[in-house]
C-alpha cells in the first residue's frame, strides 16, 4: 500500500495551519490516498496549537489511515500531558493499545 505524506510546519503550526491541513488531508483521501503519513518533525516548538492541529486531524481523517511520525521528546510529553497520546498511535499508561479489546468475564453485563 502507497502511503501518502502530509508534513506539520515548523517551529509549530498555527490555528490558521490546522485548518489548511485538514482540508489538505480530506483532499488526499478524495484523490484515492489510502493512508496517511503525517510527519511532525519540523515541529520544534510544540504547544497547543499543535496539540490541536493534530487533534483536527484525527477528527478530520474519519476513522480512515492516519499515521504520526517524527514526534520529538516535547511533543509526546505534550500530548501525555493532555491525554492524547494515542494521536500518535500509542497507548495511554494503563490503557490497552488502539484497535485492542480488552477481556471479558463470563459473567460481566453488557455495556
Amino acid at each position: 500500500m502507497e502511503i501518502t505524506r502530509l508534513a506539520l510546519p515548523g517551529p509549530g503550526p498555527t490555528a490558521r495551519d490546522a485548518a489548511l491541513l485538514c482540508a489538505r488531508l480530506a483532499r488526499l483521501y478524495e484523490d484515492g490516498a489510502a493512508a496517511v503519513e503525517c510527519d511532525v518533525s519540523a515541529v520544534t516548538a510544540p504547544d497547543l496549537a499543535t496539540v490541536e492541529a493534530l487533534a483536527r486531524l484525527r477528527l478530520a481523517a474519519r476513522g480512515r489511515p492516519l499515521r504520526v511520525t517524527g514526534a520529538s521528546p516535547a511533543l509526546r510529553a505534550l500530548l501525555h500531558l493532555a491525554g492524547l497520546l494515542q494521536l500518535l498511535g500509542e497507548a495511554e499508561e494503563g490503557e490497552p493499545a488502539c484497535g485492542v479489546q480488552e477481556g471479558v468475564q463470563p459473567g460481566d453485563p453488557p455495556l
